[in-house]
């Protein structure tokens, strides 16, 4: 897993706009995970997930098509095919997986070399973040708080970690792109 980085965190701390960050910067390709949940406004095929029915998902289990997967607090499935990994494995860029911390533990069993990077911020800014939001319950805010409070029991799990503070986006890609670089094995 040479050029595989792992970039992990809770609700509300930025993943998905530190990689997008890092796409400006670096030769990136992200893992894409499949899920059961429904496309939403502006998502595609492949943007940002593979969408699939639950009944797919299944027969993808039994067949051992995942190298990974987790059924979440939002009762779908989210998972990596073996299929993904080796599109990433065999790219010439450097991929990134965003999963989450259960996702992590796994990873490092089958690739305890693998490079996982956990991005953090306050707990009074991730709820900021989570309520901005639109339409999100006081129970779904309370979910994923409580989701972040185990979260940050396994920190110990991750190689490296970067707080992504308010208004220091930039601080926080140029961060995890310098630990990229510095662990970055190009063959």
């Amino acid at each position: 897993m040479k050029n595989i980085f792992i970039i992990s965190g809770p609700s509300g701390v930025g993943e998905d706009s530190i990689i997008k960050g890092l796409k400006k910067i670096l030769p990136i390709e992200v893992i894409i995970t499949t899920t059961t949940r429904d496309l939403r406004p502006g998502e595609s095929q492949g943007n940002p997930y593979y969408f699939i029915s639950k009944e797919e998902f299944k027969n993808g289990i039994e067949n051992n098509e995942f190298f990974e997967y987790a059924k979440e607090y939002n009762d779908n499935y989210y998972g990596v095919t073996h299929k993904e990994i080796e599109r990433i494995k065999n790219s010439d860029k450097i991929g990134i997986w965003k999963i989450e911390y259960k996702g992590v533990i796994y990873a490092k069993k089958m690739f305890p070399n693998i490079i996982a990077i956990f991005i953090n911020a306050p707990l009074d800014i991730l709820e900021k973040r989570i309520r901005n939001r639109s339409n999100v319950s006081e129970e779904y805010i309370k979910e994923r708080l409580d989701y972040t409070r185990e979260w940050l029991k396994n920190i110990d799990i991750y190689n490296y970690k970067v707080e992504n503070e308010e208004g220091k986006l930039k601080d926080t890609i140029k961060k995890v792109a310098n630990i990229i670089e510095k662990n970055y094995i190009d063959d």
